[in-house]
């Protein structure tokens, strides 16, 4: 169907044939933190690197990580940060023959900020029902404290929502990736809200698994001492008005 858009440069309206395309918003700063936001400052920008920072995904992987995204605003998204250089679509060979969404290099080289602004913005965090499973996983890799892991050595198998991923401590350093444990000291296994309580909120292990939303299996000694290193951020006091 036919439609007006305005040019902002001269008001002229031009007619176009084609879908109704949200314009882009650039900053017009030469500042690198301006160019920065111009990158990935659109609304849903930085989830969709949040979601991929842990592997590729198909687009209905993505709608399931980012359910309040509209298709049409997620596939926009997925366009611009494409044409930006943070991610690029590949199609998986046969029998799969699906295309997926992965980050490019330099896009992976945004997990430090992700995490920055995470600890930032934890200090005023609001309550929340729900945690997607990426967002969990990746605030556990940003709440980690390597100061509080001398001498932890584990590996842990967690399952949420069907996906598992593999916890590792060692020497200090904590890594949780996708997949499957060979020889887990012990597994976690339930909804990603639940661990999300017992790991920030207080909520104590035993009452979570014997009312049902967890289960631990193997050592659960192993997934005691993983509950100090993963400490919230002191709350932010307002300012006396």
């Amino acid at each position: 169907m036919w439609r007006l858009t305005v040019l902002e440069s001269d008001c002229r309206m031009v007619a176009r044939y084609g879908p109704v395309m949200a314009p882009r918003r650039d900053y017009f700063d030469g500042c690198a933190a301006a160019h920065a936001l111009d990158l990935v400052g659109e609304r849903w920008a930085l989830l969709v690197v949040r979601e991929l920072m842990l592997g590729p995904k198909r687009f209905t992987d993505l709608r399931t990580g980012l359910p309040h995204a509209s298709p049409n605003v997620l596939s926009q998204r997925l366009r611009e940060l494409e044409d930006a250089g943070v991610l690029r679509r590949r199609r998986l060979p046969p029998p799969a023959a699906s295309a997926v969404y992965e980050l490019t290099d330099w896009g992976y080289e945004l997990e430090p900020v992700l995490q920055t602004l995470g600890r930032w913005a934890a200090r005023s965090l609001p309550q929340a029902e729900s945690i997607g499973v990426d967002s969990l996983v990746m605030s556990m890799r940003t709440m980690f404290a390597p100061e509080r892991a001398a001498g932890v050595e584990e590996t842990v198998q967690f399952v949420f929502a069907d996906q598992p991923f593999v916890a590792t401590l060692h020497d200090g350093d904590f890594t949780i990736v996708r997949g499957d444990a060979p020889a887990p000291a012990a597994t976690v296994s339930g909804a990603p809200e639940a661990w999300a309580a017992v790991l920030y909120m207080g909520h104590p292990l035993a009452s979570a698994v014997s009312d049902g939303m967890l289960t631990v299996s193997g050592d659960r000694a192993a997934v005691e001492r993983l509950l100090d290193l993963f400490p919230m951020p002191e709350p932010l006091v307002p300012a006396a008005g």
